[in-house]
């Protein structure tokens, strides 16, 4: 539950540029399309994965203000993708319900070998990086 109006949570979340106020993994996030965010807007970011640095790209492919944001992941050279994530919004009263999700999936065999790590990661991080988000949006 984050306590502000839909519309301005979907607006901070579809701004990708607003990652790194909120994941400690990223360490850089950058529109690579013109215009403000939507169908089809590109960032790419660099992250810490584990003890690397790794370079990704994602594309919005499903943005309906204010409820949905899908993305996929374009990269291709990193042992671990996301094919699709998102997020879900609902108003409730004067805040707003946030649902997200990631897909993870292993490229080659690095990839298979340490996707299931990564989902077992990310799961056990996940009530921590939605307190992040809420904290991010609230604090504007």
């Amino acid at each position: 539950m984050i306590d502000r109006p839909i519309d301005e949570v979907f607006a901070f979340l579809a701004d990708g540029e607003n990652d790194k106020k909120f994941s400690s993994r990223i360490l850089e996030m950058k529109k690579t399309t013109d215009g403000p965010p939507s169908l089809g807007s590109i960032y790419a970011s660099t992250a810490k994965d584990g003890p690397f640095k790794a370079e990704h790209e994602f594309e919005l492919v499903l943005f309906e203000p204010p409820t949905r944001i899908r993305w996929r992941e374009r990269t291709t050279s990193t042992p671990v993708v996301v094919p699709e994530g998102g997020y879900d919004l609902e108003p409730t009263g004067e805040g707003t319900r946030l649902t997200f999700f990631n897909i993870l999936e292993g490229q080659g065999f690095l990839g298979k070998l340490i996707a299931p790590m990564a989902l077992k990661s990310a799961r056990k991080g996940a009530d921590a990086f939605a307190a992040s988000i809420k904290a991010a949006v609230e604090a504007g």
